[in-house]
């Protein structure tokens, strides 16, 4: 979809209204990939009283993928298959730098 090629050995990507709930399955699915680690960066709780609590905002700021040094394009068009899969069902990936 619209995710740039990788090109770091590490990647970190948001979809602000993801659930935690399938945040942590895209990081399993990920997993599966061989050379590729994937791990979620939960949202700072600071408290501000003047703040309104949002439901609809997700408890994780982003999705960290590391790649292998070892990473064959094969590997690469999966983890691109498994990102474009949850963009599709739930809103496009914005990349994080």
């Amino acid at each position: 979809m619209g995710l740039p090629a990788i090109q770091n050995q590490t990647q970190k990507l948001s979809c602000p209204r993801l659930p935690l709930a399938v945040y942590r399955e895209v990081s399993a699915h990920l997993r599966q990939v061989t050379e590729v680690e994937a791990s979620l960066i939960v949202r700072p709780t600071q408290h501000d009283p003047q703040a309104k609590f949002d439901y609809y905002q997700s408890q994780v700021a982003a999705l960290q993928i590391q790649y292998g040094e070892a990473i064959t394009d094969k590997e690469k068009a999966r983890v691109t298959e498994i990102l474009d899969y949850y963009a599709q069902r739930y809103s496009p990936w914005e990349v994080i730098s």
